[in-house]
């Protein structure tokens, strides 16, 4: 670093760097210090001219910054609270009070105003060390890369801050919290995600589609948390991009990568009924230039549980690798793992045979001491980005998943006399998951204007093995005092053991194009469709079925009425494939999901800070419907037989704020209004409800708050999850769960640049609800009692 001289009325530290808001990320560990040290290490860090008066910093302390970001974030920081403004004149950044601070360009801090604060989150879409709720760049909707604001469905994020402030750790817990989806539990370790009436049947990790159902959900859906950067969520249909599915939601899990700086930290966490969670995460760059950089992940938790006899060991590891062959051309390589051995039940608790509340209490297991759920999940993944001279980027992108489940387990069998029974089986479940892409992007120019395009094709195939089987009685057992240790574990070799398999193999192809015209300034178009080839092949028995050239459409129109604000318009499809058969014997043609969104949105602090509201009108078409007086062909065959004519209709409201208030303030809160009702069904009349297990009001929010002055190593938060009543259809009656909140509060205290702790207390009025709605056979799952987890984090 060169010094100037120091004069009487500024301190000039001169480092080279073009620009504040287009510097790049740097590491930082600045303790609390006097302000003027603070500045000084951040030029020294960062390649930056600061100047700032020593008049004007005097007495003024700085809270401590670490992590990795950008400058802009950092200087935020540093001035937070101190009524100071930070200039921007090319490369020279300038601190004064704000009698003094010139406007043009200025980023203006503490309690005045901010007016480019966020300019490291504008348009970048990692959110790992910004500190921030909300992205500047996502790409899940229409595969460009665009902002919240300039996107024509309703999208949000899930950021790496957010996960830990609510000491989120596996995917369940970014359900529970995401806008507009429910975590709905049938059992200890299966689940369904929903959205908007309907069950969310695609996760993409790294912008790749992976097909999840019953049983590949519970297999694959766990995914721990210490691998990714942050889960994008889109709303509504998804063809486009992920080509078959329901029209719910799509889910996508993006991975952390490499740094060129050095960053290692440790985390540990124990909590009640003695869970306990160790997380180590190290990254750098692997020679001295930084055109090699590696990253490794490892976590290992000991989750035990409010409920009797269940526990859970989980092991995970997760390694990637990445190399600039040149300075246009980046290959990245991945792989993870990861292991839960679990005793699970495979049902859960029931209702009374038309839906009675048998006041079951929350720590009861009703399967036994020998039931386990073991799962097991490889994933390996590469691409390979070339930048080219004309702002054009090819990709070409691979990725294999290898799941396995083990399970051997009981469930409750209807009762007898008021005697419920228990019955058992065995399952080896194994899915296998290959999914190749390649896609090309960039500006085209016409009409004199710019405008962006992405093309590409892809192809997917899942390969599903299910075997096992189940025994043909059911034991007698009493549900209020059951004890898990008392029946012993059947044999395979039992004669009564009835054996089951399930084998298909799905293959799904597509081309895809988008693009985004821009042929005014205020407006911007958006069209865009694929065409997919599927083929299901049914390895265990009939059923093989074919959809050729399936065509879906994306439309989306923006228009900017300001800087600030902008209202959009956008229609969106996605098909799905299903099994049922004709008159004739012929397979249905698949079930077609329609999605039309208008809204308004908000961007707020150079996209610090998104807002939106939009109101969605779906239908999913050509549902199977069974005929209401079946052809005597069908009846002689023995067979029930369908046409493509039932209809569901969700209509609703969608709203969401995310990001940051103030530099110290970050907030979410979202508030989803759904009315799913069936518009043609054989067994439901128009207007039923389609999805009452899903609730008709949703409410989410979560905040933090980083105090200032002297308690500036203090944070604290809180998060709040309402809904309003929903209900499952059992016997004659209803199994129902009432309206319900759930609190949550967190703090959080830097002791140094190194040593940082939390404490999450979550639900702290200890609400008693239903997070799965029970059935007579059993699937009733309660949400977490009251509970705290302590966490202690080293960092480099």
């Amino acid at each position: 670093m060169n010094h100037f001289p120091l004069r009487s009325v500024a301190l000039c530290i001169s480092l080279s760097i073009a620009g504040l808001a287009q510097a790049a990320p740097i590491a930082l560990n600045l303790p609390a210090q006097p302000l003027g040290e603070a500045l000084n290490q951040l030029g020294q860090a960062s390649g930056l001219q600061v100047v700032f008066e020593p008049a004007a910093i005097a007495g003024k302390t700085a809270p401590s910054v670490t992590g990795r970001m950008e400058p802009a974030l950092a200087l935020q920081r540093l001035l937070a609270g101190s009524g100071l403004v930070g200039t921007v004149q090319g490369d020279v950044v300038s601190v004064t009070a704000p009698a003094t601070a010139s406007t043009g360009g200025a980023v203006v801090l503490g309690a005045t105003a901010v007016s480019a604060a966020t300019s490291s989150i504008a348009g970048t879409a990692t959110t790992e060390h910004s500190g921030s709720y909300t992205t500047g760049s996502m790409s899940t909707s229409t595969g460009l890369p665009l902002s919240i604001r300039e996107t024509p469905q309703s999208v949000s994020v899930i950021t790496r801050q957010r996960m830990d402030d609510q000491g989120m750790n596996d995917l369940n817990d970014v359900v529970k919290y995401a806008p507009g989806i429910t975590l709905r539990k049938f059992g200890g370790d299966r689940q369904a995600f929903q959205a908007r009436g309907f069950n969310i049947d695609n996760i993409m990790y790294d912008g790749l589609p992976t097909s999840i159902g019953q049983f590949t959900l519970d297999t694959i859906a766990g995914a721990d948390l210490a691998l990714y950067d942050r889960v994008e969520v889109v709303r509504g249909a998804t063809g486009l991009m992920t080509g078959a599915g329901s029209p719910s939601a799509t889910l996508n899990l993006v991975r952390k990568r490499p740094t060129a700086t050095p960053q290692v930290s440790i985390t540990t966490s124990a909590g009640t009924w003695d869970r306990y969670r160790t997380q180590v995460d190290a990254s750098n760059r692997l020679n001295e230039s930084g055109t090699l950089r590696g990253r490794v992940v490892a976590a290992y938790e000991d989750d035990n549980s409010y409920i009797d006899e269940r526990e859970k060991q989980r092991q995970t590891f997760y390694g990637v690798f990445e190399a600039d062959l040149s300075e246009a051309t980046t290959l990245t390589l991945g792989a993870s793992k990861q292991r839960d051995d679990a005793t699970s039940d495979w049902g859960s608790l029931p209702s009374g045979p038309n839906g009675e509340d048998l006041h079951l209490s929350r720590s009861t297991f009703l399967s036994n001491d020998w039931a386990y759920w073991d799962r097991d999940n490889v994933s390996v993944f590469t691409d390979v980005t070339h930048r080219f001279d004309n702002g054009w980027t090819a990709k070409a992108a691979a990725a294999k998943i290898w799941a396995e489940s083990n399970t051997f387990s009981s469930y409750l069998t209807a009762p007898r006399n008021g005697v419920y029974g228990q019955a058992t089986g065995a399952y080896d479940t194994t899915d296998v998951q290959t999914n190749v892409d390649a896609s090309l992007a960039g500006p085209f120019q016409l009409f004199g204007r710019e405008h962006q395009l992405t093309l590409g094709a892809s192809r997917r195939q899942e390969k599903f093995d299910q075997t096992g089987g189940y025994w043909n009685d059911s034991t007698p057992i009493d549900i209020y005092n059951f004890d898990p240790g008392v029946i012993a574990k059947p044999s395979r070799t039992r004669s009564d053991y009835r054996l089951y398999q399930s084998k298909n193999t799905a293959t799904e192809k597509g081309v895809y194009a988008a693009a985004r015209f821009n042929p005014l300034d205020p407006l911007h178009i958006i069209v865009g469709s694929r065409v997919s080839w599927y083929d299901y092949d049914n390895r265990s028995g009939t059923g093989d079925y074919k959809v050729t050239q399936e065509v879906t459409p994306y439309a989306g129109i923006i228009y900017d009425l300001n800087d600030t604000y902008s209202v959009y318009a956008s229609y969106t499809e996605i098909f799905k494939p299903q099994t049922q058969q004709d008159v004739g014997g012929t397979v249905l043609d698949p079930m077609t999901g329609e999605s039309y969104e208008i809204g308004i949105k908000g961007e707020y602090f150079d996209g610090g800070l998104n807002a939106s509201v939009a109101m969605f009108d779906m239908t999913q078409q050509n549902r199977a419907y069974a005929i209401p007086d079946q052809p005597a062909s069908c009846r002689a065959t023995n067979r029930t037989c369908y046409e493509a004519a039932g209809e569901v209709r969700s209509r609703g409201l969608d709203t969401e704020i995310s990001g940051a208030f103030t530099p110290n303030w970050q907030f979410s809160a979202a508030y989803t209004l759904v009315l799913s009702q069936y518009v043609k069904d054989r067994t439901y009349e128009k207007g039923n409800l389609f999805a009452p297990n899903q609730p008709k009001h949703l409410f989410k929010a979560a905040t933090t708050y980083q105090f200032e002055g002297a308690l500036d190593r203090l944070r604290i938060g809180a998060d709040v999850l309402a809904q309003s009543a929903t209900y499952g259809r059992v016997g004659t009656g209803h199994a129902e769960q009432d309206s319900y909140a759930v609190l949550g509060l967190m703090a959080g205290y830097r002791f140094d640049e190194h040593w940082d702790a939390r404490v999450n207390f979550n639900n702290v009025l200890d609400e008693k609800y239903w997070q799965g709605i029970p059935t007579a056979t059993g699937s009733g799952t309660y949400g977490d009692p009251r509970n705290l987890m302590f966490s202690l984090k080293w960092s480099l």
